[in-house]
């Protein structure tokens, strides 16, 4: 399980990605991680860590950062009667991370595939992303290409949601 950001920079690194990162203070919330973010292009995502009623599948839903999810709709359009965040349990053994560094990077823990990538429609639309990566005290800037290419590498199919 890749935990660190060293560690995660280190397989960004050796499968050719191309990103910037900039360091900074811890940020927990999207209205931190606004004051902190690199004055660049790039859409500042909410990454929410979601199971349905069950606790059968698990989600990592994502939307820009100045959104409210709608959990729902986001419920009907995955197929679900109910979502609900997913405990940080789940979330440590999932993505390897904790609350506060949520992030789509986290995917290539997940091996066996439990967690759904679910991408707000709009947002997806941005050529380039901030992402944490691994942890809250910094933030690469990754294009939209590159994204696809670590979603590709980490076996998670891409499904966009209607969140208006």
């Amino acid at each position: 399980m890749i935990t660190t950001e060293k560690e995660i920079l280190d397989y960004l690194d050796g499968h050719g990605f191309h990103y910037q990162r900039v360091e900074h203070a811890p940020v927990y919330t999207c209205a931190e991680a606004e004051r902190e973010r690199p004055p660049l292009p790039a859409a500042s995502l909410k990454n929410l860590f979601l199971r349905d009623k069950k606790g059968q599948r698990f989600f990592l839903a994502v939307t820009a950062c100045e959104k409210s999810l709608d959990f729902s709709r986001l419920a009907q359009q995955v197929g679900v009667s109910k979502l609900s965040f997913g405990s940080e349990d789940d979330l440590e053994r999932l993505l390897g991370v904790g609350r506060g560094a949520v992030t789509v990077l986290g995917l290539v823990n997940d091996a066996e595939h439990r967690v759904e990538l679910w991408v707000d429609a709009q947002v997806w639309k941005s050529e380039n992303f901030l992402c944490h990566p691994l942890v809250n005290t910094a933030t690469l800037v990754l294009s939209k290409a590159s994204l696809m290419h670590f979603f590709e590498l980490s076996g998670h199919a891409i499904h966009t949601y209607e969140d208006p």
